[in-house]
């Protein structure tokens, strides 16, 4: 009972009740920060925990580190105690849209030690269309054992972002949507454009038209025009604030294009520096 990056629905299903299953709920919404955990308590998977982006999966911004920097390791590794995560648990995440915010639930297992992880393909829009069980009841907790075995080679931080970006054996990917990356828009922040020398590669390209992953050999195909001969080891995703990010590792470790990191503090962290250069328009 090892997953390692997706699970469909019909999987999942089947594991429902298993002692060794800790489900997580990760809907959330960045302009109503409130309404995912309100959603949860209305209805749920059955076991679901839920975990809130601002305040579980993330710590509070400070100047100068992005909007969602990661909590500290000793702090994620409690939180996942209390949720009764043990040493030998099978993580499943959901959300309620393309997996975005289930993936950084993901990455964050993964940064810690912990490979038994899995988002659920197609999230919770596809457990509905199979008309699958949902409940109310809030599940009762035991504290686990997880310990923390903290990989510190899955994170890059700004000074390597800028070496990697300038290598033409290295590559930056970034998971933001066209126009944000070409800088005509910027709903969020002080700044738009891209880290010169950064590759668009928006993340929604790993999904077909029902929000589900599409087939590692496809994933493969693109991910690894993108990539344009670079080793996945030697690549860094980044996006605005290192959550879809997350979901463009998860198409890369689903496709068998392991080993690359996250820049978690992404767009938001690189451009509250105006001595960090900025690039708009659609060349890297």
């Amino acid at each position: 009972m090892t997953h390692r990056t997706l699970i469909s629905a019909e999987s999942l299903a089947a594991l429902i009740g298993n002692e060794r299953l800790r489900l997580f709920d990760c809907r959330f919404d960045l302009a109503r920060p409130d309404d995912g955990r309100a959603r949860y308590l209305d209805e749920h998977l059955p076991g679901a925990v839920y975990a809130d982006l601002n305040r579980d999966l993330s710590s509070a911004p400070t100047p100068g580190s992005g909007r969602h920097p990661l909590p500290a390791p000793d702090a994620f590794e409690a939180r996942l105690r209390s949720w009764g995560v043990n040493h030998d648990s099978q993580v499943v995440a959901y959300d309620d849209g393309n997996g975005m915010y289930a993936a950084r639930l993901w990455w964050m297992l993964r940064w810690l030690g912990h490979d038994a992880v899995a988002v659920l393909d197609g999230g919770l829009r596809r457990w509905l269309q199979l008309d699958l069980p949902l409940t109310e009841e809030l599940p009762r907790l035991e504290s686990g054992n997880f310990t923390a075995f903290l990989r510190h080679s899955l994170v890059a931080d700004a000074a390597e972002v800028l070496e990697a970006a300038a290598d033409s054996s290295r590559r930056v990917l970034d998971a933001r949507a066209p126009e944000r990356y070409r800088g005509e828009v910027e709903p969020i922040d002080a700044v738009a454009g891209h880290v010169p020398g950064a590759r668009n590669h928006p993340f929604g390209l790993s999904l077909d038209a029902r929000d589900r992953f599409l087939a590692p050999e496809a994933l493969r195909a693109g991910l690894g025009s993108s990539l344009d001969g670079v080793s996945p080891d030697a690549a860094v995703a980044m996006c605005g604030s290192g959550v879809t990010a997350c979901h463009l590792l998860l198409a890369l470790e689903h496709a068998g294009l392991r080993g690359a990191r996250l820049y978690p503090g992404s767009w938001s962290e690189w451009s509250s520096d105006p001595i960090r250069p900025v690039r708009t328009g659609s060349a890297p």
